[in-house]
C-alpha cells in the first residue's frame, strides 16, 4: 500500500519540494497522524459503493484515505498553489476528481448529479477550515442535497454548539438549525499536537446523519427558523421578552404572544435554550397566524 502523506516526515518533505507557504486566511492545518484519518473514514462508514465529497483536500492526507475506502472521491480546493501537489500526492489513486472551487459558491447538486450518479450513497467528510465551517454546513443542508451524511472535523467548541441538548450552555440557534436535518454526534476529539501548524484551539469531529424528513412538521419552515433565532437573540431574556421585542408589533400584541404560548403549552417566563425542537415547532405554528411573514 502506498505510504501515508499524514505522517510528519512525508509531510514535511512534500511541503519543502514544493516550498508551500500555509495562507492564515485559508485556515489550513494539515494533519499528521495516519489513525486519526483512518477513524475519520471509519466513522464516516464508507463502502466501496460510496461516493465521498471532501472539502479543502489540503496536500491529500484525508484524500488517500477515502479513495482507499470509497468508489469515488470529488475534491473542492479553493487554493490553486495545492493542485500540482495534489496530482502528484494522489498519483497512485485514479478514483480521486479534483474541482478548482468554493464550496459556498459551487453548485454542488450539479456535481452530485454529473460525477457521483453511479454510486449508492453520498457522503461528505472533510477537515473543515475553522472560519467558514458553519456556513459550509449550513449550506449542504439547506440546499437539501441527497447526502447520507456529513463527518467532519472542526473546531470544537462549534461541535459543542452543533450536538447540544436543550437546557445547556452550548444549546442554541445553530443546534437547532443543524439538529432539524440531522441526529448530530461528536464522535472524537482531536488534540492540536496532530498538526501542522498546531492551531490555537481543540478540534473535534462531528457525525451528522441526515433525517428521512426534519425533526418536527412544522407549517412555514422560514418562519419556524425565525421564531428559534428571536428566541435565542437575548439569552438571558425570557421567551416571551424576546418575542414581544423581535416580533412586529410584539409589544402591541403580547396577548397573541401569551395566547401562543399557552396554545403550545410553554412557560412564557422559559428561557428559549430551555426549549426541544418540538416545542419551537409547535410554538412557531401557534404564532403563524397571528404574525404572517412577509
Amino acid at each position: 500500500m502506498q505510504k501515508d502523506i499524514a505522517t510528519p516526515n512525508r509531510t514535511k518533505d512534500i511541503l519543502k519540494k514544493y516550498g508551500f507557504s500555509f495562507k492564515k486566511s485559508l485556515g489550513q492545518n494539515f494533519l499528521v497522524d495516519p489513525n486519526i484519518l483512518r477513524n475519520i473514514t471509519e466513522f464516516a462508514e464508507i463502502t466501496k459503493n460510496t461516493g465521498t465529497i471532501e472539502i479543502g483536500p489540503g496536500i491529500g492526507a484525508l484524500t488517500e484515505h477515502l479513495a482507499r475506502a470509497s468508489k469515488k472521491v470529488v475534491a473542492f480546493e479553493i487554493d490553486d498553489r495545492l493542485f500540482p501537489i495534489l496530482e502528484d500526492t494522489l498519483s497512485p489513486y485514479d478514483n480521486v476528481e479534483l474541482i478548482h472551487s468554493d464550496i459556498l459558491r459551487a453548485n454542488i447538486q450539479a456535481v452530485i448529479t454529473e460525477k457521483l450518479s453511479d454510486v449508492e450513497d453520498v457522503m461528505v467528510v472533510a477537515n473543515l477550515p475553522y472560519y467558514v465551517t458553519t456556513p459550509i454546513i449550513l449550506k449542504l443542508l439547506e440546499d437539501q442535497l441527497p447526502l447520507r451524511g456529513i463527518v467532519v472535523m472542526l473546531q470544537k467548541e462549534v461541535a459543542d454548539r452543533i450536538a447540544a441538548k436543550p437546557g445547556t450552555k452550548d444549546y442554541g440557534s445553530l443546534s437547532i438549525a443543524i439538529q432539524y436535518y440531522t441526529t448530530a454526534e461528536t464522535v472524537m476529539i482531536v488534540p492540536k499536537t496532530v498538526f501542522i501548524p498546531q492551531p490555537n484551539v481543540e478540534s473535534a469531529v462531528i457525525r451528522l446523519l441526515k433525517r428521512e424528513r426534519p425533526a418536527v412538521d412544522v407549517q412555514n419552515e422560514k418562519f419556524f427558523f425565525e421564531i428559534v433565532k428571536l428566541s435565542f437573540a437575548q439569552r438571558r431574556k425570557t421567551i416571551l421578552n424576546n418575542l414581544q421585542s423581535g416580533l412586529k408589533d410584539g409589544k402591541e400584541k403580547k396577548q397573541l404572544i401569551l395566547d401562543a404560548l399557552s396554545s403550545a403549552d410553554i412557560d412564557p417566563k422559559r428561557r428559549g435554550e430551555t426549549l426541544s425542537l418540538q416545542e419551537f415547532g409547535a410554538l412557531s405554528d401557534a404564532l403563524l397566524s397571528s404574525f404572517p411573514p412577509a
